[in-house]
């Protein structure tokens, strides 16, 4: 996991927009974010190639000129989450007037359970990302101006000008999604400063290509990440499997890496799409202006979230955001039915909080094996891949 110190963490375009429900979105949201961090699927042999620094593999990533490749990547996702079910739609803010081929709509499935993705990539303005399940297939594709995602087990589709999705429509409809390991590996490096350590930490083996083991840990006690392993191919620089590790020891938190890869350039074919005669298609417009209609339904509390501030820096950094005051901020901390939540949201919500105290007040810690989130009764969040002790002492310090 990222210290909160990425770009996307400053400055006024940091204020995040929640649809529905804040508690649930600052969970899952950050666990959703955190997919691409991590992961260990199972080597097959330690090739003997030449001695290399920490350094130097870093300079080899960041040289690396890998801009066309095809694979299929294996993703097993460990948060510690229980099963959302019918909770699902509720949490992300689905329902009537949404696409279930919405990409925003397809977030959560990823925060748990095994997944196996099919990606290609074709320099920065053509790229595919599929998930793969038993009988259906759903597929971002994003082809110079026009993204396209869909979902063949509900036969829809969903279109956004590629311009569409920039600036505030970024957070909610993101046009490039993260194609390749190397993406997340960039973010990772981009955030990590003085606070992180670089070993280089063996060899592998990773999809029949030869690689270093690059190894990022934080240097701060109370960070829930224990180590981010890198395999990065030894020939091209392009990282190929991540691996994150929580510091209180056990499974990957995140399992995620190519089991083939192809660094040949992928046809033009596989970036094509038009949806078939009877799909039901949604444009991103259309969204845009529900979206409001949706808010307006939302139960009391479903607001913007206000003012983020960054409390520490480093692994250990919190944010810190307001609630807006005609919130029920109470009822979700306390875990009441006054919240005016579904049911099995609240069931949801109430299977993972812990009450604590403090300076700060009272609240409740919502956990994850990564990410903490702390909800206080005066209407603050606090959220950090953090303990809960140190959660509880930014809060203190706000």
């Amino acid at each position: 996991m990222a210290p909160y110190e990425s770009e996307d963490s400053q400055g006024s375009g940091s204020r995040r927009k929640v649809a529905r429900y804040a508690v649930p979105v600052a969970v899952l949201g950050v666990a959703a974010a955190t997919i691409g961090l991590v992961p260990a699927l199972a080597d097959s042999g330690d090739p003997d190639l030449p001695k290399i620094t920490a350094q130097e593999l870093i300079e080899r990533i960041a040289k690396s000129d890998t801009e066309q490749l095809s694979g299929t990547v294996k993703i097993h996702t460990d948060l510690g989450l229980p099963a959302l079910g019918g909770a699902a739609s509720g949490l992300t803010g689905g329902g009537k007037g949404s696409s279930s081929a919405d990409p925003q709509e397809k977030l959560t499935e990823l925060a748990t359970g095994t997944h196996t993705l099919r990606v290609a990539a074709d320099g920065q303005d053509r790229q595919k990302l599929s998930i793969l399940d038993d009988a259906s297939e759903y597929s971002v594709i994003h082809d110079g101006a026009d993204v396209w995602a869909y979902d063949s087990k509900s036969d829809e589709a969903y279109h956004a000008k590629d311009a569409q999705v920039s600036g505030d429509r970024a957070q909610k409809r993101p046009a490039k999604m993260p194609a390749t390991p190397k993406e997340l590996t960039d973010a990772i490096l981009k955030a990590s400063g003085s606070t992180t350590s670089f070993t280089v930490d063996g060899t592998a083996q990773i999809a029949g290509r030869d690689a270093y083991r690059l190894q990022i840990k934080p240097k701060q006690s109370g960070s829930t990440v224990g180590a981010i392993t890198v395999s990065v191919d030894a020939e091209t620089g392009t990282p190929l499997k991540f691996t994150l590790t929580p510091a209180s020891g056990g499974a990957a938190v995140v399992d995620a890496g190519f089991t083939k890869v192809d660094f040949a350039r992928p046809a033009a074919s596989t970036f094509d799409f038009k949806p078939s005669k009877g799909t039901k298609v949604t444009e991103a417009d259309e969204l845009e202006k529900q979206g409001g209609d949706r808010a307006a339904r939302a139960p009391k509390g479903a607001a913007d979230l206000e003012g983020l501030n960054v409390i520490g820096k480093g692994w250990t950094s919190v944010a810190e955001l307001k609630l807006p005051g005609d919130s029920d901020v109470a009822g979700l901390a306390s875990g009441s039915a006054s919240s005016g939540m579904p049911a099995d949201a609240q069931q949801f919500l109430n299977s993972l909080g812990s009450k604590v105290t403090g300076k700060f007040g009272s609240g409740t810690v919502y956990s994850t094996r990564l990410v903490n989130v702390l909800i206080t009764e005066d209407g603050k969040v606090y959220a950090g891949a953090v303990t809960q002790d140190a959660l509880v002492k930014a809060a203190d310090a706000g």
